[in-house]
């Protein structure tokens, strides 16, 4: 039996707290045509976990109380999940300097300790955790700026060696100035930020890092647009791209026009050798999802559309090799559908096979990972379905993605899960 769901009127309320995203309750169903789930041809696999991992989750939180006015006020929250003597255990921590925790993950700064990373909100602040007597706690703050808009929040952000000199270097998104930023810390020096591009009245939820045109320098992509409505009426945006190895600034790569893209992936999921860049293009007045495809030479107009689900929303695309086939399949995390899993053809720029995993799975983010933490060479599904205060594990077993609970929150107050990332455990225990 799960628990009492999030009533919709607290969703639409924390959306509008934190300012990120439609909320559309209408009901919605797969559309025509999508396939049930395939007969398997990968290799047989167990489903259970191992006692013991040596890599666990980490989890970037919004719990929200009900202030004196009765309006919700969030709260910030970082989890980490790990995995010791058959049992999955969690600790959560908090930041009173932030309200929303947009992002965690691990990360390795040049010259120091490997450490998490934070990407906070209202105050929007990059801090790095590290482990401590009494768990982990922030033991620096690499950067922390009021932009001057309504909003101030650090929203997402990637690691990478941007310009091939061997040290990395994180991308930081940001609320509501459109900002995108490079930080390159270095040891014993204040970190040095590089603004890409800053925008009035432009949100940016989303950055990924890859190489589509295959020429060896990574590229940065972007999603902005303008800011959220929650009505679900059409809302220009785009893709852009900045090469920053390149001296390269902002280039459109996808023009959504009245729609806009809260979520992207770069990732060869084809196995081309190249990677692609995905769109999860937001329904606008009842409309449906589509999911579209773009390569380097692809017009910003001309996106493939290889998937089309009937939902508002898909705020999640994770890719991984899920049945141990030796080819990688793409998930989508929509709010009212739940979890798709869908697998290239011959031709990976005509649609793609659509099966359902689990429509049983909600949530407003419905944040979503693909990672091997056990190792095997086949990667798991970890999944927050919020509206059943669940954290989710799917692993293959030999005919499907079969599904267990691995933490059931136990507070009544209602919460939205941003981001899903695997973490060492000897980083946090």
């Amino acid at each position: 039996m799960h628990p009492q769901k999030v009533p919709l009127l607290v969703v639409v309320a924390l959306a509008g707290a934190l300012a990120c995203g439609e909320a559309d309750e209408k009901p919605a169903a797969p559309e025509a045509g999508a396939a049930a789930p395939a007969e398997a041809t990968a290799r047989p696999a167990s489903a259970a976990a191992p006692a013991d991992l040596a890599q666990g989750l980490a989890l970037a939180l919004s719990t929200f109380e009900k202030g004196a006015d009765g309006k919700p006020v969030p709260r910030s929250e970082l989890m980490v999940l790990t995995r010791s003597g058959g049992q999955w255990h969690a600790r959560s921590y908090t930041d009173p300097d932030s309200n929303v925790f947009h992002k965690a993950f691990a990360w390795t700064p040049p010259g120091a300790e490997p450490a998490l990373v934070t990407l906070g909100g209202s105050a929007a602040a990059v801090k790095l955790w590290r482990k401590g007597e009494a768990g982990l706690a922030p033991v620096e703050t690499l950067w922390q700026v009021d932009f001057g808009g309504k909003f101030s929040r650090m929203r997402d952000g990637e690691a990478s060696d941007l310009d091939g000199d061997g040290q990395g270097e994180l991308v930081i998104a940001t609320h509501d100035q459109g900002v995108v930023a490079i930080l390159r810390p270095r040891p014993g020096a204040e970190t040095e930020v590089v603004e890409l591009d800053r925008q009035a009245d432009i949100f940016v939820h989303e950055v990924e890092i890859g190489d589509v045109d295959g020429d060896g320098t990574p590229e940065v992509y972007t999603t902005p647009s303008e800011p959220n409505r929650l009505d679900g009426s059409a809302q220009h945006g785009e893709v852009v791209r900045y090469v920053p190895g390149k001296g390269e600034g902002r280039k459109e790569v996808a023009d959504l026009g009245t729609r806009h893209a809260k979520e992207i992936l770069v990732s060869d999921v084809d196995g081309d050798g190249r990677d692609e860049l995905y769109v999860s293009v937001e329904a606008a007045e009842g409309g449906s999802v589509e999911v579209r495809r773009y390569e380097a030479d692809t017009d910003p107009k001309a996106g493939r559309v290889v998937a089309t689900l009937y939902d508002p929303m898909a705020r999640f695309l994770t890719a991984g090799d899920v049945d141990g086939d030796g080819r990688r399949e793409l998930v989508v995390a929509a709010k009212d559908t739940g979890l798709w899993l869908l697998r290239a053809g011959a031709d990976p720029k005509a649609a793609w096979r659509s099966e359902l995993i689990d429509a049983h799975s909600k949530g407003f983010e419905h944040a979503a990972l693909l990672a091997d933490l056990d190792g095997d060479g086949v990667a798991e599904l970890y999944v927050a379905s919020d509206d059943d205060k669940e954290v989710r594990r799917y692993a293959w077993d030999g005919q499907r993605l079969a599904r267990e609970v691995i933490h059931q929150r136990s507070d009544p107050l209602p919460v939205l899960t941003w981001n899903l990332a695997p973490v060492p455990r000897a980083l946090v225990e």
